[in-house]
């Protein structure tokens, strides 16, 4: 398992250095490292790792989970809380709706199946918006209308949303029905998940501020009570519905509205733990490609997805339409819930894992989103925030 962990490593910085070299997501580099690396090519990966590679992936969406409600504001959020809020649900609802319809109309696919493939596909990735939006609220770009803060905040509560309707979808296809409580548990688990998470974080505050000890421990301390709300979601389920994911980010604003100083430090630790995390996820997600079902899901996955990404933008218009921002801001919100890398990399490959059908095949859809979307994504974003948002220096 050593050897492997070390070749992981050291083979995915070193694609990942030459993808950024030619001004492409990094992610991208760790992706194709994770192929070439994986049993269906070169076979170096340990089979006890691939083993654990869905529990690696879920310390992973923690990571970016804590990372995102470190660097959110409440008092930000405040001023753009309803376009923030339609950004939550309306573009990844419009994309489910895309793929379902058109999934099977270019493929042998059940609508469930085609619902499933949408939920996943839906999710905007944090891996690529959040280190980017964090460095336009470092840098003051579109501070006056909060652009960055409504995105991020946004996108983060998109990801939690597409994965709740993804898990009910798998339910579904594993025997059990689906009722009004099917649906009504969306609300619910998005209410009680930021509940419990503030109130989790305020414990935490008080405790950081009665106790003296060390950044290094008190975010060993974050991440074991991550760990904790995501164990109670599984032990839960079939009594209440309560997200997890949610919880864990919202336990992290709690933390920087409470003591915004700890959090700005806290933000460069989970930084630096992002750094092994973001290699672990993209490796493994990599690895689990079958390269030649991959060549063969053909150009009409890639038409597709760009389909949906065109009901995706539409969304966003209609999410922004009556906030007050400028034609220029609403383009690069657009853009901005362009790429798809983090939850496709940690859930793509569970219907697959559960033998659910057509599970290869989701699998490879969503591998080629984040193919197509997170290049995309970031390129678009990099080129255009100087031209599309205001800096702070002309407000």
């Amino acid at each position: 398992m050593l050897l492997s962990i070390a070749i992981i490593i050291l083979v995915s910085l070193l694609f990942q250095a030459v993808f950024k070299k030619f001004k492409l997501p990094g992610i991208l580099g760790m992706l194709l490292a994770g192929i070439l690396l994986g049993p269906y090519i070169l076979n170096v990966i340990d089979g006890q790792i691939l083993d654990i590679s869905s529990d690696l992936r879920e310390i992973a969406l923690i990571v970016i989970l804590i990372r995102a409600g470190l660097s959110l504001d409440l008092q930000d959020l405040k001023k753009v809380g309803r376009p923030a809020i339609l950004l939550s649900f309306l573009p990844a609802t419009f994309e489910m709706i895309a793929i379902t319809i058109f999934a099977p109309m270019f493929f042998d696919i059940t609508y469930i199946s085609a619902l499933t493939l949408g939920t996943i596909i839906a999710a905007v990735s944090p891996a690529v918006v959040v280190p980017r939006m964090i460095k336009l609220m470092e840098q003051g770009y579109g501070k006056h209308a909060k652009v960055p803060q409504m995105i991020l905040a946004g996108s983060s509560i998109d990801d939690v949303y597409a994965i709740i309707i993804f898990y009910a979808c798998v339910k579904y296809q594993q025997g059990e029905s689906l009722n009004v409580m099917t649906f009504l548990n969306v609300p619910i688990s998005i209410i009680l998940g930021i509940l419990i998470g503030f109130v989790v974080g305020y414990g935490l505050v008080t405790l950081f501020k009665k106790m003296h000890m060390r950044d290094t421990i008190k975010v060993l301390i974050i991440f074991s009570i991550g760990f904790l709300l995501l164990s109670i979601e599984n032990q839960l389920s079939h009594v209440i519905a309560f997200s997890g994911l949610l919880s864990v980010m919202a336990l992290s604003v709690s933390i920087n509205k409470n003591y915004s100083i700890l959090a700005k430090r806290l933000v460069k630790k989970f930084e630096k733990i992002w750094v092994i995390a973001e290699i672990m996820l993209f490796v493994l997600v990599g690895a689990l490609v079958n390269i030649k079902v991959l060549i063969n899901v053909s150009v009409f996955a890639i038409i597709l997805i760009f389909i949906s990404l065109i009901f995706r933008m539409v969304a966003v218009y209609l999410a922004t339409s009556k906030a007050h921002l400028t034609i220029k801001e609403r383009l690069f919100t657009a853009f901005s819930y362009t790429p798809k890398a983090t939850v496709q990399a940690a859930i793509g490959a569970i219907p697959l894992t559960l033998g659910l059908p057509y599970g290869e095949f989701i699998l490879m859809v969503s591998v080629l989103s984040i193919i197509i979307t997170a290049p995309l994504g970031a390129i678009l974003m990099d080129h255009t925030y100087q031209q599309l948002l205001t800096p702070i220096d002309t407000n």
